[in-house]
C-alpha cells in the first residue's frame, strides 16, 4: 500500500513493471525476485478492492481517490502505532498499559480456551 502513495500523484498512471519495481525496493529485495505474476496478482486484489482503476486501452492504473486515503490511513496506522505497539509487547524490561492489556487479553483467551474444551 505504501507504494500506492508514490503513484498518487501521477498523472499518466502506472504499470505493472513500475509497481514490481517500487514493492521490490520497499521489500529491501533486487527487482529481479518479485515476478511479474505476483505484481499481476497484486494488481487484481487492488482493483477488486477499488484502490486502482486501470486506464482504458492501456496497461496502465491509477489510484483512486479510495486508495490513496486508504494507503494513507493505513501507512500512518502501521508507521505511528503498529511498530510501537510491538516495541512495547516485546519491551519486558517495563509494563506499560499496552503489554498490561495484552496479557490480560490472552489470560481472557486461555481461560475461553479451557471452558471450550471443558464443555465439548
Amino acid at each position: 500500500l505504501q507504494a500506492l502513495l508514490t503513484f498518487g500523484c501521477q498523472t499518466n498512471g502506472f504499470t505493472n513493471r513500475d509497481l514490481r519495481i517500487l514493492t521490490a525496493e520497499l521489500r529491501g529485495l533486487p527487482p529481479d525476485e518479485v515476478t511479474a505474476g505476483q505484481t499481476t496478482y497484486d494488481l487484481r486484489r487492488l482493483k477488486s478492492r477499488g484502490m486502482i482503476t486501470r486506464i482504458p486501452h492501456s496497461n496502465r492504473y491509477t489510484v483512486t481517490d479510495r486508495g490513496l486515503h486508504t494507503a494513507h490511513f493505513l501507512t500512518c496506522v502501521h508507521d505511528r502505532f503498529l511498530l510501537t505497539g510491538l516495541a512495547h509487547l516485546s519491551d519486558h524490561t517495563t509494563a506499560p498499559p499496552l503489554q498490561q492489556a495484552s496479557r490480560a487479553y490472552n489470560a481472557a483467551l486461555e481461560t475461553l480456551s479451557h471452558t471450550t474444551l471443558l464443555a465439548a
